[in-house]
């Protein structure tokens, strides 16, 4: 029950009303008996937004698309990790003073490592936005080695340069030598649900292909990725682990990472998979 003592939490986005990180906050402060809430903001003036997280005592945030680079200068301290990455998605509120790390990299980590050793693995990461920078920092820590694209050419290089990993031109990804890819683009996210990051023929090459969009769960990357035998991992699996981490963070407490994984699941409309 909401009450005068509820601590509201919250994510920022635009678009947001997709996502299931309410579904997966609000099951687990229940879970744990928090008298606390946690609700999408979708944010046209960022500026605005972030004096509103002071304003109105809000205990912390979520930072999704467009805002994870955005939202850096506007907070009073960031991490060393979300400086390296140059991305926010977790801001707390400590009695005014806003915090901002990343858990994007953790929440990537270990759902590749669940499914693969990454040290010395050829990974071909596309996006070199907020997500996509999370995921070279958090593969590079691991020691995989990774080639990074992006439909904007210039991003691409600078990401590339800044991490010092290598790049490719989306055109050229037929020469890659990457046996892992990871689309940390939102291409293919509803309601865009048939677009796709790569042609089916570029696929062949890649063992395990993996796509942090999870709306919806199966990509047309990932179906004609499953098609061809390829192992995959979805969305969900990286969403569910960084927010575990958020929560942690926002609470001080054990995340509850099966019932959250439950919640997004059943947000979702979908059963709990086979482990």
């Amino acid at each position: 029950m909401i009450t005068g003592a509820t601590i509201i939490f919250g994510i920022l986005g635009r678009p947001v009303a997709h996502s299931l990180s309410p579904a997966m906050h609000n099951a687990a402060f229940a879970a744990l008996g928090l008298n606390a809430v946690y609700v999408p903001f979708a944010v046209q003036d960022l500026v605005a937004a972030v004096q509103g997280l002071r304003g109105l005592n809000i205990g912390g945030v979520s930072v999704t698309i467009p805002f994870k680079e955005e939202i850096i200068p506007l907070l009073d301290e960031v991490d060393e990790e979300a400086q390296t990455i140059g991305a926010v998605n977790t801001v707390v509120n400590r009695q005014g003073w806003l915090w901002g790390c990343n858990t994007d990299w953790q929440g990537a980590l270990t759902a590749l490592q669940e499914q693969i050793a990454l040290s010395g693995q050829q990974i071909m990461v596309l996006g070199a936005g907020g997500a996509g920078r999370a995921i070279v920092y958090a593969v590079r820590r691991a020691a995989g080695l990774v080639t990074v694209a992006d439909l904007n050419p210039d991003r691409a290089r600078n990401l590339a340069q800044e991490f010092g990993v290598a790049c490719l031109p989306l055109e050229e990804i037929d020469q890659s030598t990457a046996t892992v890819l990871i689309n940390a683009s939102p291409v293919g996210m509803a309601p865009h649900i048939e677009a796709t990051p790569l042609p089916a023929r570029c696929l062949d090459r890649f063992q395990v292909v993996m796509d942090i969009v999870y709306q919806p769960l199966q990509t047309r990357l990932l179906r004609e990725a499953a098609a061809r035998g390829t192992r995959t991992i979805d969305g969900l699996q990286m969403l569910i682990h960084q927010g575990a981490r958020q929560f942690e963070l926002f609470t001080g407490q054990p995340s509850p990472v099966e019932i959250m994984r439950r919640a997004a699941l059943e947000a979702l409309g979908k059963e709990r998979p086979e482990s």
